[in-house]
């Protein structure tokens, strides 16, 4: 079956049409404002479609004359719904990934697990406020909506930090192959020994 979603979401403050592939080979079409440093952003959804091997499509507009915040975290929210449909009943996959991805002077960890089950664990230190125009503090914002919308269990972990713009890119890249680790399908069964996932 094709493990595909595509998600409208629209709210006072942002128009978001989302579709998701997750067995692609990495081409995006991302289209976002330009303004409150979200050509940042949008480079960092091409590399985890990129580095993820997952074909993205992202038309989003939102409240940016007030700043990227909205729109940031709605993304997150609509990737999460996005990833969660299209992985289905999870039957078959790996469940589990983890990478490492350096770059330069940075060392990131991301680990995932596709449970059911929310939570986020971030651990970074970013030493700029700002990357151009972004605010680098809607980066955890972005994080905490993907992780509760799309049910998953996601540590990212600076093993080596630096330069601001480095740490959130390798997060971006390490988790895109952590993920595609964890839905790689290597058999037909249920990841879990309870007979479901999402329930404690």
């Amino acid at each position: 079956m094709p493990r595909t979603s595509t998600i409208s979401r629209h709210t006072t403050e942002t128009q978001i049409e989302l579709t998701l592939d997750l067995d692609g080979m990495g081409r995006f079409d991302i289209q976002l404002p330009t303004q409150a440093g979200l050509p940042f952003w949008k480079h960092m959804l091409e590399q985890w479609s990129k580095h993820g091997r997952f074909d993205l499509t992202i038309r989003a507009t939102g409240d940016v004359e007030i700043d990227g915040h909205h729109l940031v975290e709605d993304l997150g929210i609509t990737l999460g719904l996005a990833l969660n449909e299209a992985v289905g009943d999870k039957r078959g996959i790996a469940r589990y990934g983890f990478f490492l991805a350096p770059m330069d002077e940075v060392l990131m960890l991301a680990a995932v697990d596709f449970c059911g089950r929310s939570y986020l664990q971030l651990d970074w230190q970013l030493n700029q406020e700002r990357i151009g125009e972004f605010d680098t503090h809607l980066a955890r914002e972005f994080f905490v909506a993907l992780a509760n919308n799309g049910r998953l269990n996601l540590h990212i972990k600076e093993q080596n930090g630096g330069n601001a713009h480095h740490v959130i890119e390798a997060s971006f890249k390490a988790l895109a192959r952590a993920m595609r680790g964890a839905l790689t399908v290597d058999g037909d069964e249920l990841p879990s020994t309870k007979g479901t996932l999402g329930e404690k």
